[in-house]
């Protein structure tokens, strides 16, 4: 170990006797011995094949140095040299002999090496300037048409904006003309076509007679007709609507006089409001009128019959304990029910059915006896946690 310390040392030294020496790449081993071969540190590396190997690799560490040197100091001239070109404003039309002139003077000029790099150097200076200036005039020119294209992709959307504006103007013109032929149409309507047993093909003769007829050319056949038979459907609806208000003031008067009831008949009935302008005007069929009267004492059979069973969810009298208190009391309990249920009008709807009302009220009865008592108020809430 101790001897491996010594010759690190040695060849540490001999190192910096080599770098004392000064020493060029030119030297040669020779020349370096004679002149250091007196020194310890020379001596210090005993074998001479050792002290050579030891020089040729500082000597290709210096070279290699050297050689980076001189490419560097080569790179800064050139540089320095085109800066010198930059500043004279060179461009592809430059000629090197007005150029040389100008700057022959300048130290950048003179530390080229020779005038043929010289004018070399400035030979590729001016092929670049000439390709930059060209790849310049080529990227302009496509600005330019980039700039170009986009103005007339504006111009376009202008262009279809400004037609799709105009469309869309001259839509709402159309349609706001169509509205008017409609309405137009449905004065003409409503002034002569009151019957709602009317039909479309001999009511378009008495309508072409009108001026108005005119003032509808937009419209189409189809579309006038299906203007017509809204009209119609509007008129029948009407007649309906006032048909039924008729039956029901009728019925009002006459549950109160006990008269006329859910189970009156047509015939009944129609004496009552026959003479009553409503009665003609519904219809000039008895079968129709019959018909719709019939329709609307079913609507208020069920209705009736709905509104008597929300009665008995009402009435609190009625509980789970009804059917046993009725088989308990002999039939006095059921009395007591329909005494006080006799005091609502949608009880007294159903005098007329009896029977039906009763099978609704024992029916309930005994559905509230199948279910049992219901749940004390708390059964259905979550558990409450005291907050302390």
């Amino acid at each position: 170990k101790e001897k491996r310390s010594k010759l690190k040392e040695a060849k540490e030294e001999f190192l910096q006797l080599m770098e004392e020496a000064k020493i060029s790449a030119k030297t040669s081993f020779s020349e370096f011995a004679m002149k250091n071969g007196k020194d310890h540190r020379f001596k210090a590396i005993e074998k001479m094949r050792d002290r050579e190997a030891l020089f040729s690799e500082f000597m290709t560490t210096l070279r290699k140095k050297e050689k980076e040197t001189s490419r560097s100091r080569a790179e800064k001239v050139k540089h320095d040299f085109t800066d010198l070109l930059k500043e004279q404003n060179v461009d592809k039309y430059s000629r090197w002999s007005k150029v040389k002139d100008k700057v022959e003077s300048d130290s950048r000029y003179k530390a080229v090496e020779s005038s043929h790099l010289r004018e070399e150097w400035f030979k590729v200076y001016v092929e670049a300037k000439a390709k930059e200036e060209d790849a310049e005039k080529e990227r302009e020119k496509e600005r330019q048409r980039r700039a170009e294209e986009s103005l007339k992709e504006r111009q376009r959307e202008v262009q279809k904006e400004r037609s799709e504006l105009i469309r869309e103007v001259d839509r709402e013109r159309e349609q706001h003309k169509r509205d008017e032929a409609t309405q137009h149409f449905k004065a003409l309507l409503a002034d002569m076509v009151r019957n709602a047993d009317a039909n479309w093909r001999e009511t378009r003769r008495q309508l072409r007679k009108d001026h108005r007829w005119e003032l509808a050319n937009l419209l189409d056949r189809d579309e006038k007709e299906k203007l017509f038979n809204e009209h119609i459907d509007m008129l029948t609806k009407k007649k309906r609507e006032q048909f039924k208000q008729l039956l029901d003031e009728t019925s009002e008067v006459h549950v109160r006089h006990q008269q006329i009831t859910l189970m009156s008949s047509w015939k009944e009935v129609r004496k009552v409001i026959k003479d009553d302008p409503r009665f003609s005007k519904f219809s000039s069929s008895d079968r129709k009128r019959e018909r719709e009267f019939n329709d609307y004492i079913r609507d208020k059979f069920v209705a009736a019959k709905a509104d008597f069973r929300t009665l008995l969810k009402e009435t609190k009298f009625i509980t789970y304990k009804s059917k046993k208190l009725l088989e308990d009391t002999d039939g006095h309990h059921l009395k007591d029910v329909e005494k006080l249920l006799e005091k609502d009008k949608r009880y007294l709807v159903l005098d007329c059915v009896p029977e039906e009302r009763r099978k609704l009220l024992m029916s309930y009865i005994e559905d509230l006896d199948r279910r049992g008592p219901p749940p004390p108020p708390t059964a259905s809430e979550p558990t409450r946690r005291t907050v302390k």
